[in-house]
């Protein structure tokens, strides 16, 4: 199975970490003094407490002022943090953002902290790994992970006398089945089939044997590709799923929970806010992702890195080795929130909530495909959102909107070279 992380990056233009009170602040330091680390996130902050107060009990001396910023702001203020090297010591990266971060020599080294602390990088999933890894240099261990599952409601099958959605499913079973659940008078469809990157088309791309990118290519212009992308425009040709414009004014996931769709290609990120709905929690339930040519998952997750201009390396390095530890991982898995990247500790997250089959969840790693990036990412995804949308409107086909695409795409990335 193919590797979705891009090659090597040159330089790019410098972004941003979180603006805020950082390792400027805080006193003491390295030679023996009280020391306060910030601590970046944007959300899960009850979680990350928790994670605080046992690091602090552990750590006399090493305060953690933890900051929470929702998901807009938290990026928007990347660039004021980076301008003015007032970063939080410590703070939440994605993989898409990674590798800009690190070509700027922003982040904190970790390779030889983790050597000497002799973690056993085999507990967490390879393809996180591998996807912070930048020049041969480990910047953070893994805080999570989510891979994708095929959500399901239970009372619209059964409204609808159709058998709940099993491991063997393939994608003719997805397409007959959401053919017997739609009922246009009911304004009930059978499936969500948005345009959706981690949680629709790359993971059937995958299961068709196609590539997004790979050795600086692109690979929209692969056949295989486009049968992933056809599965997804299919559904949208037949009807049995709502348009985009439908989506664009209630999106695929609240859909799902209002009952107006009944099956939603959805992470594992969902289960805490299903199971939290009260009316929905006995309704609906997941299983594995349906299997195209093989089986395949999109996996992602949230690493713990550091700011390169701390003033407090060596008690940030203990930091960030204990939040890729077991201990934490296991104070995460009980909460419910995320499943734990350390493995052996997942079971508590699956049992945090029993009626769902969370399990799916954790049985697809082995098929994991990690979320594709580039130096920019950015960059292609904007020509994704700009190239796909009249393939799913059913007003150009998938070969000639992929193809497109695939050009325009090519002219970005070589620019990254």
């Amino acid at each position: 199975m193919r590797k979705w992380i891009a090659g090597g990056v040159t330089a790019v233009a410098a972004v941003a970490l979180l603006a805020g009170c950082s390792s400027t602040g805080g006193s003491g330091g390295s030679d023996g003094g009280d020391v306060t680390l910030t601590y970046g996130v944007w959300s899960q902050d009850e979680t990350m407490q928790q994670l605080i107060d046992a690091f602090e009990a552990e750590n006399p001396g090493i305060t953690v002022d933890l900051q929470v910023n929702p998901w807009t702001d938290y990026w928007t203020k990347l660039q004021v943090g980076a301008q003015g090297g007032n970063a939080p010591d410590a703070f939440w990266m994605l993989g898409d953002r990674f590798q800009v971060y690190a070509a700027n020599d922003q982040l904190l080294p970790l390779g030889d902290a983790i050597e000497e602390a002799e973690v056993d990088l085999g507990v967490y999933p390879a393809a996180l790994v591998d996807l912070f890894t930048y020049d041969d240099e480990l910047y953070g261990l893994p805080k999570d992970f989510d891979t994708i599952g095929l959500w399901y409601n239970k009372e619209l099958f059964d409204a609808a006398g159709v058998a709940y959605p099993a491991d063997q499913w393939t994608w003719d079973d997805v397409s007959t089945a959401a053919a017997q659940l739609t009922d246009a008078d009911a304004g009930v469809y059978g499936i969500a089939a948005p345009l959706n990157r981690q949680e629709g088309f790359y993971n059937t791309v995958a299961q068709a044997g196609g590539y997004i990118i790979e050795d600086g290519k692109s690979g929209y212009d692969d056949p295989k590709t486009q049968e992933g992308l056809q599965f997804w425009t299919d559904l949208q040709a037949a009807g049995v799923s709502p348009t985009l414009e439908q989506f664009a004014d209630t999106e695929a996931v609240a859909q799902f929970e209002n009952g107006s769709v009944a099956m939603y290609y959805g992470g594992s990120f969902y289960a805490q806010r299903f199971y939290d709905n009260a009316d929905l929690r006995a309704k609906v339930d997941v299983t594995l992702l349906p299997e195209g040519a093989q089986r395949a998952t999109v996996i992602n997750g949230i690493q713990n890195v550091g700011f390169a201009g701390t003033k407090h390396p060596e008690e940030l390095k203990k930091f960030l080795l204990f939040l890729g530890g077991k201990e934490a991982a296991e104070i995460q898995a009980a909460t419910g929130a995320v499943i734990p990247a350390y493995e052996g500790t997942q079971q508590a997250w699956v049992d945090a909530m029993p009626e769902f089959n969370l399990q799916a969840f954790i049985d697809q790693v082995p098929y994991g495909v990690v979320y594709p990036v580039s130096a920019d990412t950015a960059a292609w995804n904007a020509l994704e959102d700009e190239y796909l949308p009249p393939a799913w409107n059913g007003t150009e086909t998938v070969q000639v909107a992929a193809d497109k695409l695939a050009a325009a795409m090519n002219d970005v990335l070589a620019k990254e070279e």
